[in-house]
């Protein structure tokens, strides 16, 4: 490190400080090039290209950029010529790397199978986590999940080998956390096939989550389509102290944001606020930006960036970035599309829900709203990790609170009420129970909580009384931010790819209830789709868990006819008040929703679904819009969608279509008829037309609006993204 320092100075020195950053780092660089991650030695960081399209756009542009743009703008496929217009146009970009877990993987590895390709194009990684059930104990647990997922894993772990894909074995730990410690760093653009990917943001890169069918099209070499994003800037300033944590600043940004107020827009926060948060922190922020519908959430480069970096043995990483380092923060004078100031020296301790992670109330306020909604004030269960809150620092600051109590030998309250560090609490999300109250806080306030007993407690201000009688007040929290020892990597789990695997065979039975390698879906007819039927119109919030339940259906991840039978069994039906009983308009009968849209499609019968707000919030679960496509669906009509949502379904050749006017909504009868009008000039902002048929023989003419482009159009009349993979490499 010291003789990259003093080459670096010799270099200023020969050059002049007037001479460009790109020209010292090109000459120093020359000599040596710095690996990606330790796993891929031959997969080198590229700054200099980075600059180089970031110079050609800004030229372009004529205008400083925000951080988001120089790392979004830097991996365009053609810096050029690409229109860029923010909340507009399409951007075609080149990812640097893809990762899977293992739940998401088996989707998209059967469909890179299908694509006929010999082998990844970037840098590709499947972790085995999302299949492990805490039940009993880490040893047990883990012990059961690879006896009861055997199959997968093999699978998984075959796949990786054949095609270049490095496997993390289960046991290897939370897949944002190996990421973070192992593949982000400042400036890179990751995908990953889960909601959370932009956790990867806390170390200054561009993590996007993606259904399995985007990893593919990376994977593949194909340019990988995103609408560009808008930017939304937080201004931090002030420092976090006492019982205010870094999940306090996305909490109340969530609250002013809401569920969907990030849709479309990369949230950057900067200013002098930044440098009081630790890089796990800002992890936890980034992390849980996905519950606001955020494209990703992204930090500037730092001190604390740099010190993570080399805690976690990427030094060399830390001395390159930060010869960059004027490449890897927002401009001066660069512009966001909105503006949220937040002081984190007057950031109180917050709690978010119940029901949603957005309704956000400061904790001094929480108890007198819980009184005035009547909801239940005893604390049933405390949960403490998930992928949010994870960090050592987290766990350290919890630990210290629990040390307190145990101390004093406090006893825990009679409970009745959920609160968790995790990032969703959507209802029967934590224990499937519709009647919980789930909440979303920190570690240490769901720590506080669970001592006290009482969601009616302030650890600010509030007393707690130890066995004795006494009345004391928790102390703040403490942790450290980074272990003193360095990071145990744990037991070696990663599985290197071989060189070469195109002689390796990966078996998929046909006998197998848990993997089926998938028959491709059918081409558009050429005609509009006429008298199509209601399946369901779904009432109010209908997230990816009431489309595709996770729980005991993660284990048909990798075999889409046995998934499909959970398709939208936990959507409400407007018609009834009632979860999966639905109406046959065949029979006349009342049955479930996958057996009315099996029943439909064997009889020739297609089919729409009919929703609310945001539809499609939550996970990135691609298995929701694979499901509706296998069983016969053709469109999705409502009043909005989640970005990744929306995205899965055109992938998979399905139309989602928005309402022009949301209360036509009103309009749609369970019984009736809907044809959708103007495909054959389906054209990008060009709205189509949908006849509706009423049972009493009237109808009207509602106009509907979607977003795709000319390439998703092709997606579309192929019948799906992978069809026209395929059609283009004839």
């Amino acid at each position: 490190m010291a003789t990259y320092c003093l080459t670096v100075s010799r270099l200023q020195l020969a050059l002049g400080h007037g001479a460009r950053r790109l020209h010292v780092s090109a000459a120093y660089r020359a000599k040596a090039k710095v690996a990606m991650s330790r796993f891929e030695p031959t997969s080198f960081i590229n700054y200099e290209k980075l600059q180089s399209n970031v110079e050609i756009v800004q030229k372009r542009l004529n205008r400083p950029l925000t951080l988001s743009e120089k790392i979004v703008y830097g991996h365009l496929d053609d810096p050029h010529h690409q229109e860029i217009d923010r909340g507009r146009t399409y951007l075609r970009l080149r990812p640097d790397r893809v990762a899977m877990q293992d739940a998401t993987a088996q989707m998209a590895m059967l469909q890179f199978i299908s694509s006929g390709l010999p082998k990844v194009a970037v840098p590709s990684t499947i972790h085995c986590d999302h299949l492990i059930e805490a039940q009993i104990g880490g040893v047990k647990d883990l012990a059961r999940a690879k006896e009861v997922n055997e199959e997968v894993y093999n699978f998984l772990s075959s796949a990786g080998a054949k095609y270049g894909v490095g496997f993390w074995k289960p046991g290897s730990g939370i897949i944002h956390q190996i990421i973070l410690e192992n593949y982000a760093y400042p400036g890179v653009m990751l995908i990953g096939t889960d909601s959370h990917t932009p956790n990867g943001g806390g170390l200054g890169a561009i993590c996007i989550g993606v259904g399995g069918a985007d990893a593919v099209d990376v994977m593949a070499g194909i340019p990988w389509e995103l609408k560009c994003p808008k930017v939304i800037g937080v201004r931090l300033t002030g420092t976090l102290s006492g019982w205010t944590s870094p999940k306090d600043v996305i909490l109340k940004v969530a609250g002013i944001l809401t569920v969907k107020g990030g849709t479309g827009a990369i949230v950057e926060y900067h200013g002098p606020g930044v440098d009081s948060i630790s890089c796990t922190g800002m992890a936890t922020i980034c992390n849980m930006g996905a519950e606001i519908g955020a494209t990703t959430s992204v930090f500037p480069y730092n001190h604390r960036m740099r010190t993570y970096l080399e805690k976690t043995g990427r030094g060399e990483i830390a001395a390159v970035a930060d010869e960059y380092k004027d490449l890897l923060v927002p401009d001066e004078g660069c512009e966001y599309d909105q503006i949220i100031e937040l002081n984190l020296s007057e950031l109180r301790p917050h709690i978010n829900g119940p029901f949603t992670p957005d309704l956000a109330h400061p904790v001094s306020e929480v108890g007198a709203v819980a009184k005035k909604n009547g909801w239940p004030l005893e604390v049933k269960v405390g949960l403490i990790g998930s992928c949010t809150n994870s960090s050592y620092e987290d766990m350290g600051r919890a630990a210290s609170l629990a040390k307190q109590a145990l101390e004093r030998d406090v006893k825990k309250g009679e409970k009745n009420t959920i609160v968790t560090s995790f990032n969703r609490n959507f209802t029967a999300r934590n224990d499937a129970n519709p009647a919980t109250h789930a909440f979303v806080t920190s570690p240490e306030i769901v720590t506080a909580l669970a001592i006290a007993g009482t969601l009616d407690f302030n650890p600010e201000t509030d007393y707690l009384t130890a066995s004795n009688g006494e009345k004391f007040k928790l102390v703040p929290p403490t942790g450290d931010e980074l272990p003193s020892r360095d990071f145990d990597p744990g037991q070696d789990t990663y599985q290197h790819p071989p060189s070469d695997g195109s002689s390796l065979k990966v078996d998929v039975s046909p006998q197998s209830n848990r993997l089926q390698l998938l028959e491709p879906f059918d081409k558009w007819s050429g005609k509009d789709l006429e008298d199509m039927v209601v399946l369901i119109k779904v009432k109010g919030k209908c997230t990816t868990d009431h489309i595709s339940a996770a729980g005991p259906w993660l284990k048909f991840r990798g075999h889409l006819d046995n998934i499909s039978n959970n398709m939208l069994i936990g959507a409400v039906n407007s018609e009834n008040d009632a979860v999966n009983k639905i109406k046959n308009h065949l029979t006349g009968e009342y049955g479930g929703v996958p057996d009315v849209a099996r029943h439909y499609k064997a009889n020739g019968l297609s089919w729409v679904v009919v929703g609310d707000d945001n539809y499609g919030e939550g996970s990135s679960r691609e298995h929701a819009a694979l499901e509706p496509r296998h069983l016969g669906g053709r469109a999705i009509i409502v009043k909005s969608f989640a970005r990744i949502h929306e995205t899965n379904l055109k992938k998979q050749g399905l139309l989602p279509l928005t309402f022009s006017n949301p209360s036509d909504y009103d309009k749609i009868r369970p019984d009736d008829k809907i044809s959708i009008k103007g495909l054959k000039t389906f054209a990008p902002g060009k709205p189509l037309t949908a006849v509706v048929k009423h049972s009493d023989g009237s109808q009207e003419t509602l106009t509907l609006n979607h977003s795709f482009n000319q390439t998703q159009i092709e997606w579309f009349q192929a019948g799906s993204a992978l069809n026209r993979m395929k059609e283009m490499q004839h």
